[in-house]
Order: C-alpha cells, then sequence, then structure tokens
C-alpha cells in the first residue's frame, strides 16, 4: 500500500470506535470529516486511550485498513474534538515511528478537499 502523488494524510481530531471497520470507517469520512473516503487520500483515526489508530485508503480497486496498537504509550495527536488535521509526510513518519507526533494545529470544522 502506497499513498500516490499528490494524496494527503488527514487525522481525524476526534477519537473513534476502534470496532469499526472499512464501512464505518468511510461513513465517518464522509458524515464527520465531509470528505470522500473514494478519493486516495488518507485518513486517520485514534480511540480514546491514544494508542490504538487505524488508517483507511482507497487505491481504486478497494479499501485498505490498518490498524496499529502500541505495546507501551500513547500516540502524541492534536488536541481537539473536532475538526481535522493534514499530516505532511515527516509529520506522519514521526507519529508512527514513535517519534513526539505532529506539532500542527487542527482545523476546526475544516472541508477536506479530496478530488474535485
Amino acid at each position: 500500500m502506497w499513498l500516490s502523488l499528490g494524496s494527503r494524510i488527514w487525522l481525524a481530531a476526534a477519537p473513534v470506535d476502534m470496532r469499526l471497520g472499512f464501512d464505518g470507517l468511510a461513513a465517518k469520512v464522509q458524515g464527520v470529516l465531509a470528505a470522500d473516503p473514494f478519493c486516495g487520500h488518507a485518513f486517520v483515526f485514534r480511540n480514546r486511550r491514544g494508542d490504538r489508530l487505524k488508517l483507511l485508503l482507497w487505491d481504486g480497486l478497494g479499501f485498505w485498513l490498518i490498524y496499529r496498537r502500541l505495546d507501551q504509550g500513547r500516540l502524541h495527536w492534536p488536541r481537539a474534538d473536532t475538526g481535522t488535521v493534514e499530516l505532511s509526510a515527516a509529520q506522519w513518519a514521526m507519529l508512527v515511528e514513535g517519534g513526539r507526533g505532529p506539532r500542527c494545529r487542527p482545523l476546526k470544522n475544516a472541508r477536506l478537499h479530496c478530488c474535485k
């Protein structure tokens, strides 16, 4: 699974139920984030405790759903209950490699501009 050139990585600021699968997370992308889950961008969700994340990505043939659970510690996530945050590739790498996490602020009521 690779992000295509021009793909963006979006964090959902509010935590979600980690029992959600492909359809539930795609519905969150549409309803909560007001974006198109089929646009080829990556959408990242976390649980309330901050020790698990799921990434949802449409590659043109189907969805990828990647799940990560930390054995120790927590993900350093932007503090917000609503909105989204766009991550750069470097910020994503810091988040998943156990660094201090993204240094960015959530965009309240942000509109994601996927696939025009």
